[in-house]
């Protein structure tokens, strides 16, 4: 694909080390090179864009400056990181990211060595580098570390975490704040440049260390110098917090102006102890949409370069439960001003826009902070409000503590919308919400959900919310099957199962959105089908009724076999003492590859025909098999 894509330098670099060949007076056209050919890669098959083109400028730089794979590069998230692909010897392959069987949308340990560290979710750069800084000093390593980390990313805790351990170390570790908010824009220039560099030369970092030798024999002299120097630097840069963490901060420079960014990498390059360099980009960098609004071209499907997104004029067949989330709290906010929705920097993916617009003073996005959304929720729970988090499945599981210490042992009445649920597609293993029915059924006091359709999505999260209890309610990417949403909204009996059909010898008991597959397959093979919706409480009785009269309970769920919904239907069966053969359909024990979401749902044996392929050779399979048989497909 990208052969009929004019790139003549880029086409000579096939590692870093030919990077490094070139002069740096064509660094600048190899930028141009990289921003064009990711323009004409990504518009073609979709993927993250605006972060990567905001990065080009530094991803060149810190290549050409630093002799990696030797010296660490740990990308945070690795939205940015698709120029650190093309790079790295990837670039024919760049068209299949994200896809089934190609590039792995984030980096990835075994598929390159010069992605360092996998990551997928955020803020882990700094403690990963940190971890290699050490390894390296203990090992008597002279390679470099360096975390480059976004905006974003240093909102959650766990950077700052990090940032307080390496400040006590003093390990020779770079983090670079790639700040592409534009908060502080006006101190991007000539004046902050040339500060920058200033800060990261020999001459400042001689006299600042011989300085303190000399008045550290003064009484008081030491301190009063280190707030003079404080408050001169303060005066220009917002450096005041990252020093009282123990780093040297440095900047803010403009990231896209390249010989400024080699000249001081190059400064600091020749610095111990732990730097800070902070970098202000602008998203979508060199392609005009992009740049205008880098939310839209953040995560895109396929597109004209020469038009840009155009929003599809086609309404969806069904809406997504995304919308069908967003649309009920904006209605349950219009009738109750105690609602609070939570989202920890997910508005646009849990379908929270309109409700924010509608709703702003009931709507708390608490930046990419999941531990503190679900905390924040119990004390809002702790005083009157009636706080919704919305949360993605892989999300919640950051937040797994807060979730049993702060909500559940104080038995609060917090609602967790789960977003993404089982397989979620091309953002791969480190995005499926796999394991969230088995992490949540075991936690006294909650109740959880899942829904087989869209009015069910509604109706299950009104049920939630009227209990006076932690409650959650998981539901997957994209749409249902698209049934009629019914307005009023009516509370389900708790822990209670629904009889779909009844039928002869066999009877399929499933969770959540396969209902709609294991329907045709029940009709196929004359099977009786519960949807039981409740994974906690479970369903005793319909589940001994069901035993009572059929030969075999098959389970299905699009999550983590072991101790998922089905596990929880086989203690039931244990614990009455039952005679019973059972066998359990759900994600199998590896990791899913990256691809679409069918891609992976056919990977995991869960589509239609895995389903039924399945259940037919249970059914060939000898009578004389164990009684108490859990497989998972």
């Amino acid at each position: 694909m990208s052969n009929d894509i004019y790139t003549p330098l880029l086409d000579q670099i096939n590692c870093p080390a030919d990077l490094r060949k070139l002069p740096e007076s064509q660094l600048e056209e190899v930028v141009d090179e990289l921003r064009h050919f990711l323009l004409h890669t990504v518009s073609k098959i979709g993927g993250h864009f605006a972060a990567s083109l905001g990065a080009a400028e530094l991803t060149v730089a810190l290549h050409y400056l630093y002799n990696t794979p030797e010296d660490r590069l740990v990308w945070d998230v690795g939205h940015q990181a698709y120029i650190h692909k093309i790079l790295t010897g990837r670039k024919e392959m760049l068209h299949t990211i994200r896809q089934y069987d190609g590039l792995a949308p984030f980096p990835k340990r075994d598929e390159s060595e010069f992605d360092t560290f996998g990551v997928g979710h955020s803020s882990t750069s700094i403690g990963a580098a940190l971890g290699m800084a050490i390894a390296a000093e203990r090992t008597g390593s002279k390679r470099k570390c360096v975390a480059i980390i976004g905006d974003g990313g240093l909102t959650a805790g766990m950077a700052f975490e990090a940032l307080n351990h390496a400040g006590a170390l003093h390990s020779n570790l770079l983090v670079i704040l790639n700040d592409n908010n534009m908060s502080i824009s006006p101190n991007v220039g000539a004046l902050s440049n040339r500060f920058a560099q200033l800060l990261s030369g020999k001459i400042y970092t001689t006299v600042r260390k011989g300085s303190k030798k000399v008045l550290s024999n003064i009484p008081n002299a030491l301190e009063i110098a280190k707030r003079a120097e404080e408050h001169v630097k303060g005066l220009i840069v917002p450096g005041t917090l990252f020093e009282e963490f123990g780093f040297n901060y440095i900047g803010p420079i403009d990231g896209h102006d390249l010989p400024t960014l080699l000249a001081t990498l190059k400064n600091i390059h020749q610095l111990d102890g732990p730097q800070f360099l902070h970098v202000i980009s602008k998203k979508g960098k060199g392609y005009g949409p992009a740049e205008d609004d880098p939310v839209k071209y953040h995560g895109v499907t396929p597109f004209d370069p020469d038009k840009g997104i155009v929003a599809s004029k086609k309404p969806a067949a069904s809406p997504t439960y995304s919308k069908v989330f967003g649309d009920w709290a904006c209605d349950m906010a219009s009738q109750d001003h105690k609602f609070a929705a939570i989202t920890p920097a997910m508005r646009e993916g849990s379908g929270l826009v309109r409700f924010e617009q509608e709703h702003p003073q009931q709507y708390f996005d608490v930046a990419i902070a999941e531990q503190h959304s679900v905390t924040v929720a119990a004390g809002m729970a702790c005083d009157g409000l009636k706080p919704v988090v919305a949360i993605y499945s892989t999300f919640l599981q950051r937040a797994y503590d807060q979730l049993i210490h702060d909500v559940a042992v104080q038995n609060l009445p917090v609602l967790f919308a789960i977003d993404r649920a089982g397989c979620v597609g091309a953002d791969g293993p480190t995005h499926n919400g796999a394991y969230d029915l088995s992490f949540m059924r075991c936690i006294p006091n909650m109740v959880v959900m899942a829904p087989a359709d869209e009015n069910e999505c509604r109706q299950m999260l009104y049920t939630g919310y009227q209990l006076n209890q932690p409650a959650a309610v998981r539901y997957p990417r994209g749409t249902g099957p698209g049934v009629e949403i019914e307005q009023e909204m009516t509370a389900l009996p708790v822990g209670k199962a629904s009889l779909i059909r009844e039928g002869k010898n066999m009877a399929i008991l499933a969770f959540g959105t396969v209902l709609a597959d294991c329907e045709r397959i029940a009709e196929e093979l004359d099977a009786t089908l519960v949807n039981m919706r409740f994974v906690k409480p479970i369903d005793e009785n319909m589940i001994i009724d069901m035993c009572a009269e059929h030969e075999l309970i098959v389970t299905v769920e699009e999550n983590a076999v072991q101790g998922g919904a089905g596990a929880a239907v086989n203690e039931v069966i244990v614990s009455h003492g039952i005679e019973q053969r059972v066998a359990n359909c759900g994600l199998p024990d590896n990791l899913l590859p990256h691809g679409s979401r069918d891609d992976m749902l056919r990977e995991a044996g869960l589509d239609y025909d895995g389903i039924l392929g399945f259940i037919e050779q249970l059914m060939n399979e000898s009578s004389e098999k164990p009684q108490h048989m859990s497989s998972a497909s």
